[in-house]
């Protein structure tokens, strides 16, 4: 009976280990450089690694036909058509990456509503088939990388 509090807290304590594991996308894999891809919440089967498109400009192509950098990595389809993935890439080359690829498709960058800052960008490009907006958005993580975020609006 008196060993029962020591019993509870290491519980307690094991718990909140693995609660923090999680939140932080530690998996212990023991290598590599980049994290396993992340899936989608309840989906038994995780999605295939991204291909890379013929004729792109050096990108990978999302399950949602969202291109991304070829570095990608903890890609997440967020089920609303969304994508969120995170990058090493300087804000730079991101944008540039997407200017040249969806130029290349045809679209035409909505120069009005790019917006550049301190490490953050957003970037709006017309001529999806859908007749929303491709809307692109990126945050810089001050860690050497940054997220990517890319869905359909109407703007």
């Amino acid at each position: 009976m008196k060993y029962q509090p020591v019993y509870l807290a290491l519980i307690v304590l094991l718990l909140a280990l693995l609660a923090c594991q999680t939140l932080s996308g530690g998996g212990g894999g023991g290598g590599g450089d980049q994290p396993p891809l992340a899936t989608n919440a309840g989906d038994s089967n995780p999605p295939a690694a991204p291909t890379t498109e013929a004729g792109s400009s050096g990108g990978a192509t999302s399950d949602s036909g969202f291109p991304m950098t070829a570095d990608a990595f903890n890609v997440t389809e967020l089920g609303d058509g969304s994508l969120l993935y995170y990058t090493k890439l300087s804000q730079e080359d991101v944008m540039a990456f997407y200017r040249a690829e969806y130029t290349s498709q045809g679209y035409t960058e909505r120069e009005i509503l790019t917006v550049v800052s301190e490490g953050v960008f957003s970037m709006v490009f017309d001529g999806d088939a859908s007749g929303k907006a491709v809307v692109i958005q990126s945050v810089d993580l001050n860690d050497g990388s940054r997220t990517v975020s890319i869905r359909l609006e109407a703007v």
